[in-house]
């Protein structure tokens, strides 16, 4: 369920949030709102009801930050990233690290509480 809001957000904000937008493919509001839910997302795993310990097991990028990423990675091999493609990479790795950091934590969690059996190497 979602709610809409309105907000007023500083200029800067405004222009990375444009930025990955362009970069993406999206609307500076669908960024903004991912930001403003990966805050949220942020309380601990084990601070969190089963259900969503079990919705973080399955956590991926969505595809487009996906398709963005690998993107970014192939130009960067190429040595054709400028400056600011270089902060667009560096915040999609830095969110897709967070992501599994996520994702490792709800499954150990998981474990631990029984939900999932134990993975095997």
């Amino acid at each position: 369920m979602s709610e809409q809001v309105t907000i007023l957000v500083s200029d800067q904000v405004v222009r990375q949030a444009a930025t990955v937008a362009s970069q993406t493919h999206r609307r500076v509001e669908d960024v903004l709102a991912e930001w403003l839910e990966s805050r949220v997302s942020d309380l601990p795993v084990e601070a969190l009801s089963d259900s969503e310990v079990l919705r973080l097991t399955h956590l991926q990028l969505s595809d487009d930050q996906q398709s963005a990423l690998s993107e970014l990675l192939e130009r960067n091999s190429e040595n054709r990233l400028d400056e600011q493609d270089r902060r667009h990479l560096d915040e999609m790795m830095r969110v897709y690290e967070q992501g599994l950091l996520r994702k490792a934590q709800a499954l150990r969690v998981a474990v631990q509480r029984g939900l999932i059996e134990p993975l095997q190497a």
